[in-house]
């Protein structure tokens, strides 16, 4: 991804060294420029006069890009102490946010986590031409915490639903929230899940399963409790006396099928 800005100055080096300083190089490091406008001197020292104009750019990584561009968030919301750590790999880079502050980064049940996210992600891939660049925000383990706990309440609704045959609306949530709970109740015997809405207010509706058996407990305990077993009272038939008698198979020759066992 490349990065330019324009450099401003009373004279051409001016001007460059301007530039660098926006796009955060050392004044002696090499970058590729341009001459924009050639500075133009006042006529009788008090009309006209133009400052010099330098193009500056520098070919950055979608990382750097996405890292620079969260800070500048973070910054902008008061957030000057909170460290930012990156962690990239072969899709996109991980995003992990340290710091006392970290409960405003979160928000109501980190709504203001999936804002970073996606507004860092836009930055990064609004403009990119190569393959989609995936970013994770987190900060103290959040989403790993939060997707356990969706989990949880995915299955625990559906087994409600499954016994009670009733349906259940749950609170909106995001593409990847919804699919957390999709999992979960596709696991459960008896119910399924669906969204319904549109953008901020798309949710999941978990139902029952039509196809399943209605779920019943079992009461056979309780019936029986207390009451003595009953006796078999079939009387039971004699051995048939014509029957050829036959000596049992011993396949595992003078040891026996399970070896020999000494007493």
């Amino acid at each position: 991804m490349i990065k330019e800005v324009i450099g401003v100055g009373n004279t051409e080096m001016e001007a460059l060294s301007d530039a660098k300083k926006q796009l955060g190089i050392a004044d002696d490091e090499d970058v590729n420029f341009e001459v924009v406008q050639r500075p133009e001197k006042k006529k009788f020292g008090l009309f006209g006069g133009n400052p010099a104009k330098v193009k500056a750019w520098i070919n950055i990584s979608p990382a750097k890009t996405a890292e620079e561009f969260l800070k500048n968030i973070l910054n902008a919301m008061n957030l000057k102490e909170l460290t930012v750590k990156a962690e990239e790999n072969e899709k996109g880079v991980n995003f992990k946010i340290e710091g006392e502050d970290v409960g405003y980064v979160i928000g109501r049940r980190g709504e203001t986590l999936d804002a970073l996210q996606y507004l860092t992600s836009l930055a990064v891939n609004h403009k990119s031409d190569d393959d989609y660049f995936k970013v994770t925000v987190d900060t103290g383990n959040y989403r790993e915490k939060r997707e356990k706990t969706l989990e949880i309440l995915g299955r625990k609704v559906a087994f409600k639903v499954a016994k009670t045959g009733k349906k259940v609306v749950l609170e909106p949530m995001n593409p990847y929230e919804r699919r957390i709970i999709h999992t979960a109740v596709q696991k459960v015997n008896g119910a399924y899940s669906e969204s319904e809405g549109e953008n901020a207010n798309r949710h999941v509706v978990i139902l029952p399963d039509p196809k399943a058996k209605p779920y019943r407990r079992n009461n056979n305990y309780n019936k029986n409790r207390g009451k003595k077993p009953y006796a078999n009272t079939k009387p039971q038939e004699e051995p048939n006396a014509d029957a050829p008698k036959r000596e049992p198979i011993n396949e595992g020759g003078e040891f026996g099928l399970y070896g020999r066992i000494d007493k």
